[in-house]
């Protein structure tokens, strides 16, 4: 059984990383700050999809200041990512924003540090040390080992500490998933303050989702990491839905609605297009049944089968499902049992029907 890693707990506005709190999902605004009404409506997009708290790139103390302008219409915390000038970090932080992000050694020296850190401190702003494989010092560290990755980041986490500061928040990404997943568990086993976990540079499309599963799962299967990001090249929305997926497959997060499908074969009639009946599927029963589900903390599975071979038999467990069979008809069950055949059209229709069943049924 996976456990994780006992951490500090930290407070971003109005939820927590590490501690007992369950792991979250950022994403981060790919829009000019300036354009407050757009980064307005991505962050709600973001929220809408599942994210817990979004980051945004601040440029200058001009832009730092729109933050006041933004987080009244946003629901979840938002986290100011910055470079370069500690005094956007200062801004940030007097307009409001929940968390910062810096990297202690490019924003100047040690006072400068101390100054965002006395301001993070009176206005309970938590920071988050973030060493990415690219921003070490390479005059120190010619080479970006794990054990370089993790030495810089517990030397910016003793400027903190010896300012008596403890909100804080540690990254420490690659774009290599060795060096990645191998720097958070060295990190793991020197501090307990909790984890912001992700791969950095993924890419984009079917190559980041396969290489963030693997450096973001692993970690969470070691019982590494509070909070995820997947840094994807896109739609960030599409950073979120990933998240999510991750979080199921290592049941830190429950899914109400549990859909199995088949890659099919030759068994299954060429006039039924699995995949769209999935999908429409998985599309009709959100927007139906996910209330409901979410209400009772329930989870259905329903199976879409590409034969009567993969239904009723592997697919038994399933609350209900469809399975094809032929003549462009498909098999319609529930827990292995078969009820009978629906034809196409009205497949997605007659099942749902038996789901209502299941979940209101009549006295």
């Amino acid at each position: 059984m996976r456990k994780r890693m006992k951490t500090r707990k930290v407070r971003v506005g109005a939820i927590a990383i590490g501690g007992d709190a369950p792991v979250s999902i950022q994403s981060m605004t790919n829009i000019p700050l300036e354009d407050v009404d757009g980064t307005i409506r991505q962050i709600n997009r973001l929220a809408e999809e599942g994210a817990d708290m979004v980051r945004v790139a601040i440029m200058s103390e001009e832009s730092a200041g729109l933050i006041a302008k933004i987080t009244p219409y946003v629901p979840i915390p938002l986290s100011a990512d910055v470079h370069f000038n500690y005094r956007i970090a200062l801004a940030a932080i007097r307009a409001g924003v929940n968390k910062v992000r810096i990297n202690p050694g490019n924003i100047g020296g040690e006072e400068r540090v101390r100054e965002v850190i006395r301001a993070a401190k009176d206005n309970g702003v938590p920071i988050r040390i973030g060493v990415n494989s690219g921003s070490i010092d390479r005059k120190k560290y010619p080479h970006p080992t794990p054990e370089n990755i993790v030495d810089s980041a517990l030397q910016h986490i003793t400027i903190l500490e010896d300012n008596d500061f403890h909100d804080i928040v540690v990254s420490l990404k690659s774009s290599n998933i060795f060096d990645t997943i191998q720097s958070y568990r060295l990190f793991s086993g020197k501090k307990d303050y909790p984890l912001h976990v992700g791969l950095t540079e993924a890419g984009y499309g079917v190559t980041c989702v396969v290489n963030s599963t693997i450096a973001i799962g692993s970690l969470l299967m070691d019982g590494i990491g509070d909070t995820i990001r997947v840094s994807m090249t896109g739609d960030p929305v599409d950073e979120v839905i990933v998240g999510k997926k991750i979080l199921e497959a290592v049941s830190e997060r429950t899914p109400r609605i549990r859909i199995i499908s088949c890659p099919t074969c030759g068994r299954t009639d060429p006039e039924i297009d699995i995949l769209a009946l999935a999908k429409e599927v998985d599309k009709t029963l959100h927007e139906q049944f996910f209330s409901i589900l979410e209400e009772r903390k329930k989870t259905i599975t329903i199976a879409v089968m590409g034969c009567e071979v993969n239904g009723p038999g592997e697919a038994k467990e399933a609350d209900a499902g469809l399975a094809g069979a032929r003549s462009g008809s498909l098999l319609l069950f529930t827990r292995g049992e078969k009820l009978g055949r629906v034809r196409a059209e009205d497949a997605v229709s007659a099942l749902t029907d038996e789901i209502r069943k299941i979940l209101l049924p009549v006295d």
